[in-house]
């Protein structure tokens, strides 16, 4: 009894200590419009539209344009980009597509989502979705692994006839992503988030200098060091449960003291 008393305050006790660590691996909570979302989209790269996640942004544009829009994505996030493009009353066969690409401009795959879709004749809207695989803190430098920084988005249309280019569209798009949490932890992190100028900013602050920077996105809580994830608490909840199994067996299995057949010694 006293075995299973001391066992039942235990896991009590982790269960409360593990409950803020259940909490930080739910989805995280969308940042609410508050009529500042961006109207427009950029042209390339250099010149995309910075969004935060969770803002519903829009842009006009015409069939053939490429329209870029830029987000952060962190550490132990799965982001999820969305799109629907609104037609014209009168237009023919359309595919619109919208690739994401990381910080050093690579192409990340969705993992799951219609990326390309086709709209037929007559259609008013057509949507998109690219989930894309979860963030990772580090990667082998050989791996086309999504890493934290500044993700790039490009909408446009892929097939389309002569005749509907130039046509006017338009367009909204919105990024939010899931805490997956300590599942998708790694040993090691990046010194810096792959966002554009980092390299110009880092050498301002070791001179002391003042440079402008090339993108000013960030999470809402900063950038994350890397190290701490919800993976230390289960690691921690592990130990300690082996060791009151430790206890509890060997509790079990020493018996009462001397066995009653064995005569006194002498």
């Amino acid at each position: 009894m006293r075995i299973t008393r001391v066992l039942g305050a235990a896991l009590l006790a982790l269960g409360l200590a593990a409950g803020p660590a259940a909490a930080d691996s739910t989805p995280s909570p969308s940042a609410s419009d508050d009529g500042k979302a961006p109207t427009q989209a950029g042209t390339s790269f250099r010149t995309a539209t910075e969004i935060e996640q969770g803002q519903q942004a829009t842009a006009s544009g015409s069939t053939g344009d490429y329209l870029y829009w830029s987000f952060p994505a962190d550490a132990e996030q799965r982001p999820t980009v969305k799109a629907t493009v609104k037609l014209p009353g009168t237009h023919g066969t359309q595919t619109w597509q919208i690739d994401v690409y990381d910080g050093l401009r690579r192409r990340q795959s969705c993992q799951y989502g219609a990326a390309t879709r086709t709209a037929g004749q007559g259609t008013s809207s057509v949507g998109l979705t690219c989930v894309l695989r979860t963030v990772r803190a580090w990667s082998e430098p050989w791996a086309n692994d999504p890493l934290p920084g500044t993700y790039y988005v490009r909408l446009t249309a892929v097939e389309l006839a002569s005749s509907d280019l130039g046509q006017p569209v338009s367009t909204e798009i919105r990024v939010d992503s899931k805490d997956i949490g300590g599942a998708a932890a790694v040993d090691g992190s990046l010194a810096k988030p792959l966002v554009p100028g980092v390299a110009v900013k880092s050498q301002a602050e070791e001179d002391g200098s003042k440079s402008a920077v090339l993108s000013s996105i960030e999470p809402d809580d900063g950038w994350s060091s890397g190290w701490w994830s919800d993976r230390w608490v289960w690691t921690a909840i592990g130990g300690i449960l082996a060791a009151l199994a430790g206890i509890g067996g060997y509790a079990l299995t020493r018996g009462s003291g001397r066995p009653s057949l064995v005569p006194p010694s002498v």
